[in-house]
């Protein structure tokens, strides 16, 4: 408020104005409003246009409101803020008046509005006069009309903002629609502020304009003597038309509003289910007081609002819920594996509007395994909800254990398969595990359903490698079908090994065989650290905001100054079973190349399909393929054929086929050294090949 010194240096020395007597003669008052000080001089004539005697008015516009209608004044009081915040000269509006008798008059007034030098406005200087003979019913239903269309837009305005808020999924996005300028604004709130109860306070989830935030009030017990905890403990909107009201109702919290210019203020609880979940606050700098019509349309506005918020914390609840049960179903920590660098990355999907659907069954695994070998898997069960996370983490339970077991991959695959069947539910899962020897670089894989692997190599170029699969886990079981083909790949030093679900492949309008296409260019034209890969392919993920989870795990085997001397390789063979005995076949080959033991390459795969051959053809049980490479002393390949039988093996002379009787003969003339071992209810042959070193 400017001081009454300076208001009188800038105001006339006639005030309050005299009125022409024109004026009187046409039956029209006048009037003289001194803005510094709120004074509303009014002449004789005036004081019968609103009948009221000179003893009934005391120069305060307050006063006037035995006369004008509230809803009257408060559009009155908006006309006149409007113009004198827009620069306006002048203003006039027809408006209606209780006479002491109590019927209704059309009333008309003119005010003509003077600055000082700096453009404020200091005085209004206007004219009254009864207008009712002048306007005709049509006018006055003009009036009318014209004020029904304002009650109409703010109806659209709550329309619109309730559409809006209908896509909100989180308590953000409910703030960011209220905030937004073609939302609340349009009723003309200046700012707004939003608190959330919890656990008997009100907690602070939205503020005005920035420096607005009034100091303790981030969290108020609810009794506490503020407005938001009024509405709360009321359950009832309060509005406050008027700076004073406000700094009479609340004390402690209006000084630190002074300098927001607020005029006005409305507070709504927000209930829902019957109970109050918060408080929304709008502060209005250019109003005084609000309609019947205005508290209707925001109370309804509140309760939109209520709902969407409850709504926004029931699915951040949930998806607390989901994130951490999916957390707690991933690894806790993925373990540093001696000759390799590793990644994962996990991204939940985002179906929008679904509670729930933030969590989904894709996982990874990382699986330490004697003689620096190490299980890589990736799977994705069916569904996303709660029932497919759950599902996921048994799963990857048990798949570990059967690979710790020392199971071959295909073992491990048809156990987990028939793990899922036995669990009674209706999802399957795709996955894919590879057991790498991180020494050789030999990785055996098997596919269940999943889609493949791909191998970026050292210089750079990336591609897909086809993998023959079986059924996907649990259908495989339930279909009969549980003989998993095994695949042997070659990982040299520097190439990274890939591993993903389909959430990182498929796109829209694309099918699979272009998804992989376009990672293929992704992985090519990434970093080289497995790192910055992960989270450049993880990025991509998120750019997309598919509907579906992402899983991702990269292992990039180190060179060869970084590995561990040695290396080892095992394959189960059961009786009857020929899949199996071509796969160790296929391991044992693999294995030859990659240790450099290409020289011997025929004797090495003789012998060893000799000592499989016996123990299959003489024991009842299976045998177990071992090759390692020793490094004490001469570098030496050796091969371990275990069986379940002790019967030591012994030479015998050929049929006169000549068919059989040349096995031990054979092992005898091609190894450099072989015997045989107890182990516990059978034994083990074993035998020794010298190779080169590496250069």
């Amino acid at each position: 408020m400017v001081d009454r010194g300076a208001s009188a240096l800038s105001l006339p020395d006639d005030w309050p104005a005299h009125p022409d007597p024109i004026l009187a003669l046409n039956r029209m008052g006048s009037f003289d409003w001194d803005l510094d000080n709120g004074l509303f001089h009014m002449d004789a004539q005036a004081h019968e246009v609103f009948d009221l005697r000179p003893d009934e008015y005391d120069d305060h516009p307050e006063s006037l409101a035995v006369r004008v209608p509230t809803a009257e004044g408060h559009r009155l009081d908006a006309l006149v803020s409007q113009a004198l915040k827009d620069g306006s000269e002048n203003y006039g509006a027809y408006f209606r008046i209780r006479r002491r008798d109590g019927t209704l008059r059309w009333t008309h007034t003119q005010g003509y509005i003077r600055r000082d030098e700096t453009g404020r406005p200091r005085r209004i200087i206007g004219i009254l006069r009864d207008a009712t003979q002048e306007l005709s019913d049509t006018e006055a239903r003009s009036e009318q009309a014209a004020q029904d269309a304002a009650r109409r837009e703010q109806t659209n305005v709550v329309q619109l903002t309730t559409a809006a808020l209908a896509h909100a999924r989180s308590v953000q996005d409910v703030i960011d629609v209220l905030k937004d300028t073609h939302g609340l604004t349009h009723l003309g709130a200046t700012s707004l502020v939003m608190g959330q109860v919890e656990a008997g306070r009100i907690r602070l989830i939205a503020e005005g304009p920035a420096g607005s935030f009034v100091p303790g009030t981030l969290v108020t017990r609810i009794d506490e003597p503020y407005p938001m905890g009024e509405v709360v403990r009321t359950l009832t909107p309060r509005f406050i038309e008027s700076p004073e009201e406000f700094a009479e109702r609340y004390p402690i919290l209006w000084p630190h509003l002074t300098d927001l210019n607020i005029t006005a203020a409305a507070y709504l609880p927000l209930i829902a289910q019957a109970r109050p979940i918060g408080a929304m606050g709008l502060l209005y700098s250019d109003r005084r007081g609000f309609s019947p019509e205005e508290r209707n349309v925001l109370v309804a506005l509140g309760s939109s609002i209520a709902q969407s918020l409850q709504r926004a914390m029931f699915y951040e609840q949930e998806k607390d819920l989901a994130t951490s049960l999916q957390q707690a179903m991933l690894p806790r920590s993925i373990p540093s594996v001696r000759g390799a660098d590793v990644a994962v990355r996990y991204r939940a999907g985002s179906a929008a509007g679904t509670f729930g659907r933030d969590i989904g069954g894709d996982w990874y695994d990382l699986i330490p395994l004697p003689g620096g070998r190490v299980g890589a898997v990736i799977g994705d069960v069916q569904g996303h909800d709660t029932h497919a996370a759950a599902v996921m983490g048994q799963l990857r339970i048990v798949l570990r254990a059967y690979a710790a077991e020392g199971h071959t991959p295909a073992t491990v695959m048809a156990r987990a398969s028939v793990f899922l069947h036995e669990l009674d539910t209706d999802r399957f899962a795709t996955c894919l595990y590879a057991e790498a020897d991180l020494a050789t670089g030999v990785v055996q894989v098997v596919r269940a359903g999943h889609i493949d692997p791909l191998i970026r190599y050292a210089d750079g170029s990336c591609r897909r490698i086809p993998v023959e699969g079986g059924l996907p886990l649990g259908l495989s079981a339930e279909f009969a079908g549980l003989d998993y083909p095994v695949a042997t790949l070659e990982l040299d030093p520097g190439n990274t090994l890939l591993l993903c679900t389909d959430g990182l492949v498929e796109m829209p309008g694309a099918d699979l065989d272009e998804g992989m296409q376009t990672l293929t260019a992704l992985i090519r034209n990434g970093p080289d650290d497995v790192r910055d890969l992960a989270d450049c392919l993880i990025d991509v993920a998120e750019e997309r905001n598919g509907d579906d989870d992402v899983a991702l795990l990269l292992l990039r085997r180190r060179g060869l100054e970084a590995q561990q001397s040695g290396g080892r390789l095992q394959q189960h063979v059961a009786p009857g079973d020929p899949e199996a005995l071509t796969q160790a076949r296929h391991m044992i080959r693999a294995a030859v190349r990659a240790w450099g033991a290409r020289d011997r390459a025929d004797e090495i795969e003789l012998v060893a399909d000799e000592l499989i051959t016996n123990a299959l053809m003489h024991t009842e049980g299976a045998a177990i393929v071992t090759l390692r490479v020793l490094t004490d002393g001469d570098r030496r390949l050796r091969v371990e054929v275990e069986d379940s039988s002790s019967a030591l093996p012994r030479r015998r002379e050929a049929g006169e086929s000549g068919v059989s009787g040349r096995g031990l003969l054979l092992v005898d003339l091609l190894t450099d050294v072989w015997g045989v071992e107890a182990r516990g209810g059978g034994k083990c042959v074993w035998c020794e090949f010298v190779v080169p070193d590496r250069d």
